[in-house]
């Protein structure tokens, strides 16, 4: 039934989708107190309140868009991405060392990926949802010609090198919260955060150049504008310096449209198994 809503809603013109989606943004902020409170905490950490009610807005737009991106014709979709900055892409492209991108959850994250899969291979790390019946609506709609799904695990880390040493790009989201062994403690806008420490250590195995996207949400449901932004921090070679820079990376980006990052995110969880934030700077991490 799910697939079958989301095929229907994909028949919409996107402005329809989003004007929806920004009502029901506000529905589902003023009826869940727990959704709220995060949205609001994590907006004011940042010191993006000003952008409050945008946000709001914006996040209901993220989930009535996710129909149309992936259940409208390919071509449908991506007539509504406008590139910008691909000569960036292309020259890492050239220079055969392959490429990581890294895509907060910022606007448009899914079309990002689709739209850089019509230019090259893509391999994007991909952790299975934990209801069932979406398996096969998200991997369907993820997995298309020249998008390959790399599953969250080892296996998966050897599928996403063997990309890079090929010269191939692989896609990561750097500001989800990895499981317990994968990540670090690091500050993301002024409190730790679990880090995933994947993407640095790709980059110290491969070379490849880390590159940042993210598409921006066009008012009135014109669509999108992908751009791709070269990464500046210095890595470092301790774990959580690299966590750390990356965080850094990312807080710079969501800065340049922060309403439209998805501040409800449960970015500051600790995961199971995983020791306190509180644990491991008492051995000396920040």
């Amino acid at each position: 039934m799910l697939v079958t809503l989301f095929r229907l809603l994909s028949i919409l013109p996107l402005s329809v989708l989003h004007f929806a989606g920004a009502a029901l943004g506000w529905v589902v902020y003023l009826l869940s107190g727990s959704y709220r409170r995060r949205l609001k905490a994590n907006i004011a950490r940042a010191g993006f309140t000003g952008h409050l009610h945008e946000a709001v807005r914006e996040a209901g737009k993220n989930i009535l868009e996710l129909p149309f991106i992936w259940c409208a014709r390919p071509e449908r979709v991506l007539k509504t991405a406008t590139i910008e900055n691909w000569e960036l892409v292309q020259a890492a492209l050239d220079s055969k060392k392959g490429v990581i991108f890294l895509t907060p959850h910022l606007g448009c994250f899914e079309i990002v990926a689709q739209s850089i899969a019509v230019r090259t291979r893509l391999t994007v790390l991909y952790r299975p949802p934990r209801k069932a019946a979406l398996k096969p609506l998200i991997e369907g709609a993820r997995a298309r010609d020249n998008l390959l799904l790399a599953a969250a695990n080892l296996s998966g880390v050897r599928i996403m090198a063997k990309a890079l040493k090929k010269g191939e790009a692989i896609g990561l989201l750097p500001d989800q919260v990895p499981q317990e062994g994968e990540g670090v403690w690091a500050k993301f806008f002024g409190k730790r955060a679990y880090t995933m420490t994947l993407s640095a250590k790709l980059h110290g195995m491969t070379g490849s150049p880390i590159i940042l996207t993210y598409a921006e949400r066009l008012p009135l449901g014109r669509g999108y504008v992908i751009r791709f932004v070269p990464f500046e921090e210095e890595l470092g070679s301790d774990p959580v310096d690299q966590a750390s820079a990356i965080n850094r990376g990312m807080e710079k980006l969501i800065a340049r449209s922060p309403a439209q990052y998805f501040w409800s995110y449960n970015r500051y969880k600790k995961p199971d198994g995983v020791d306190g934030p509180e644990t491991r700077f008492d051995q000396g991490q920040t």
